[in-house]
């Protein structure tokens, strides 16, 4: 069961990939969902590649836990936020898909040399756990901070902390279920207060591209320097 954890990780890889590299705002969403998903199965694998018996209560649990909010709950929650803002795709990121792509795989490069070369793996561990968690880790902070639109950046926020999560379940099992139970809280709460955050922006102006939405506040400082002005002369 041992290469059921590792075609997990690969899978896991390719999605990564693919989310760097992808523009429309559903596939993004659905492949985020299947991120979740296996982020949810991968406890279980990991428990069958060390035992022959059946997993713990809790490990099930967390399982069931993981597929139901990261692969069913944050994605619907994050398709109607889509729906409510009237986004469909990022038109305009900070670096091209191609550069983008470029980017990340020659960091997730890196990453998997320097831990081949140097890392240490638990006995039993996959040893793709930590370069793959590293590379969902990078994919999802460079979303964050390489793309405009607030829904993309919640979907990097949360392949971040799916690759949080994989370090610490294929590092250490027992002390990655209780981080995930915590960290699984603070996701939700992120999403339902970006999803409330994106819905009042773009009814009240029609966008939620942060670079517009700071441009119009430089102007509006502006207009109140020149009225400034204005009544100073007067």
């Amino acid at each position: 069961m041992t290469e059921l954890s590792e075609i997990i990780l690969s899978i896991l890889l390719l999605i990564d990939l693919a989310l760097v590299a992808s523009s429309r705002m559903l596939p993004c969403i659905r492949l985020a969902a299947l991120h979740g998903v296996l982020i949810g199965l991968f406890p279980l694998a990991l428990w069958f590649s060390k035992n022959d018996t059946v997993p713990h209560l809790e490990i099930v649990v967390v399982a069931l836990i993981g597929v139901l909010v990261k692969g069913v709950l944050l994605p619907y929650l994050l398709r109607m936020a889509m729906y409510h803002a009237k986004v469909k795709r990022e038109l305009e990121p900070l670096i091209g898909y191609a550069g983008s792509l470029a980017v990340v795989v020659a960091l997730s490069g890196l990453a998997f040399y320097f831990w081949i070369r140097g890392g240490v793996t638990p006995a039993g561990s996959p040893i793709l756990a930590a370069p793959v968690a590293f590379t969902s880790m990078i994919a999802g902070l460079f979303i964050v901070i390489a793309r405009k639109k607030a829904l993309t950046q919640v979907i990097g926020f949360l392949i971040f902390e799916n690759g949080i999560t994989v370090f610490g379940l294929g590092m250490a099992v027992e002390c990655g279920l209780l981080v995930e139970l915590g960290i699984l809280l603070d996701v939700l709460v992120l999403v339902f207060v970006m999803g409330i955050a994106m819905f009042h922006i773009n009814r009240e102006f029609s966008h939620i591209d942060a670079d517009r939405l700071t441009h119009l506040n430089e102007v509006e400082e502006d207009e109140t320097d020149d009225s400034g002005e204005s009544e100073v002369k007067a």
